[in-house]
């Protein structure tokens, strides 16, 4: 037989009790000193400075100064467009889904409204938005966003003394989101422009602008970092700042600590609609060129190089024999363009424009589109490990399964495992829409778990290239990929109306 101890739980259950017990003791006989204690207690004396805040209080500066400098240079802009008007010819009158959705169900009462003669028209309400402007000179030019003003049929500007003038959109640029608007006014309080290629990640700066129109609001931070790319816009350069950007800060004005306008807000990247610490400014630099170009020829003239051009990756870097992966590799060079007549040739990395390094393709394209048609510059390319310095004259810019497949490599040893390729013939070329200069092999097939498709090559690619060998049709492709003298290949390839070089290195297979 067993035996227990009577009742265990009830001992475990007394012990917590206990405790407890002690602990409550312990708190009242606490409370009751703390209440003696404060019988006694001196009265409550606060000390308050009346003195204004110093400008440089223990190595922190106010503000206020440079507040006050550039506030009367940004305005609001209150924006309103015209409704849109649909024709009520069905019984219940307007499809209302233009305006509110799919799905947005009308009341009875409004459709007894709408019904009327044949050919009654009926207006949404008129759409209202509220966005900032800088003034950049006393005779009214002010500074925007595209997105504020590109559907706008009345424009009010409000300046912080109280006055409001009518504006007028002078041109909008929707490639990099910048728009000029001119009132008619002289002596208005303008900001002067820093340069913004100066501005270091760290500096402290300031944004003004009217989020949610609530008025003019100051907030501070730093510059987080530059050289960002994130709206998917042709031209981008953003300043990245945690200073608070919200709606209704569009357009509004980023400053240096020295009162100078730096960049103009333009977005935020949030999960909630609201600041999160990540916004982004078009840099004065690429806003004052655009702004010139506006009022002075009436829209934006930009540079045309005629190059197909991709980033570099170490990979690239290697077999192209470079030191860093720095500069922009041409992948193809358009014929009769001005990089064909300056010499310029498919594997040339370029390094240095107009007197400015590169560092990947995104700031040639921001260099070459900001000089202007017809303007010789110079211009350094990598071309086999040694410098070239070439001159261009710039002009202006102009604006699926294939069959029939035969394996570029069907041993494991041959170079683009996993790769089929087909002749380019008249068919494929006008179903992949494939120019007439281009002469290649076309993919027909790659395989998912190839190092091929994993470095990027696809269905429909038109490959041009093996190793720098020129290929011209299945039958040299395959032959090319026989027997390679190393693992790592360099191909050229054409694909969706460009070129790009991609690296497939076969020791990584499995």
């Amino acid at each position: 037989m067993k035996t227990s101890s009577p009742h265990p739980s009830i001992w475990k259950r007394t012990a917590v009790l206990g405790s407890v017990c002690v602990l409550s003791a312990s708190l009242v006989a606490f409370t009751a000193a703390k209440e003696a204690s404060l019988g006694k207690a001196e009265p409550l004396h606060i000390q308050v400075s009346d003195a204004p805040l110093s400008t440089a209080a223990k190595g922190f500066p106010s503000f206020s100064p440079i507040v006050k400098a550039v506030a009367p240079s940004v305005v609001k802009i209150s924006v309103s467009s015209e409704a849109k008007v649909s024709q009520m010819e069905l019984p219940g009158g307007m499809d209302l889904r233009r305006f509110f959705g799919p799905g947005f169900q009308m009341p009875e009462e409004f459709q007894q409204q709408g019904r009327g003669q044949h050919g009654q028209q009926r207006h949404a309400p008129r759409e209202q938005g509220v966005g900032s402007g800088i003034i950049v000179t006393k005779d009214g030019y002010i500074l925007t966003n595209n997105h504020v003003v590109e559907n706008a049929s009345t424009i009010k500007v409000s300046l912080t003394d109280g006055r409001e003038f009518n504006g007028k959109v002078i041109g909008r640029d929707p490639k990099t989101d910048v728009a000029v608007v001119k009132v008619e006014a002289k002596d208005l309080p303008f900001m002067p422009f820093a340069d913004s290629d100066k501005i270091e990640v760290g500096d402290m700066v300031l944004a003004v602008g009217h989020p949610f129109g609530i008025g003019q609001t100051v907030t501070s931070g730093i510059v987080s970092a530059k050289g960002r790319a994130t709206m998917g816009l042709d031209y981008e350069d953003f300043i990245q700042t945690d200073a608070a950007i919200n709606p209704g800060n569009s357009g509004g004005a980023l400053v240096d600590v020295e009162g100078r306008l730096i960049g103009m807000n333009t977005a935020i990247l949030s999960r909630s609609g609201g600041n999160q610490g990540v916004g982004f400014a078009v840099p004065t630099n690429l806003a004052r060129w655009v702004m010139e170009s506006l009022v002075n020829n009436g829209r934006v003239e930009r540079g045309f190089l005629g190059v197909n051009i991709q980033d570099l990756t170490p990979q690239l870097a290697q077999q192209f024999k470079l030191d860093a992966a720095k500069g922009a590799l041409v992948s193809g060079v358009s014929p009769d363009s001005p990089a064909e007549k300056a010499g310029v040739k498919s594997g040339d990395v370029i390094t240095d424009f107009n007197g400015k390094p590169v560092s990947d393709s995104r700031h040639l394209k921001l260099q070459v589109g900001s000089t202007t048609p017809g303007a010789a510059v110079p211009m350094n390319v990598l071309r086999d490990g040694k410098t070239v310095t070439l001159s261009v004259t710039v002009k202006e810019l102009p604006g699926d399964k294939v069959a029939s497949a035969t394996p570029a490599a069907d041993n494991a040893e041959d170079a683009l495992h996993g790769v089929g390729v087909a002749d380019l013939d008249k068919g494929m070329r006008e179903q992949l829409k494939v120019p007439s200069n281009i002469k290649g092999a076309v993919v027909s097939s790659v395989e998912e778990d190839s190092v091929a498709y994993d470095a990027g090559l696809r269905e429909g690619d038109v490959i041009l290239e093996i190793n720098r060998q020129p290929v011209k049709d299945a039958e040299q492709a395959t032959a090319l990929c026989a027997k390679p003298e190393s693992k790592v290949s360099l191909v050229k390839v054409w694909s969706h109306g460009g070129t790009r070089f991609i690296v497939i290195d076969e020791s990584k297979a499995g």
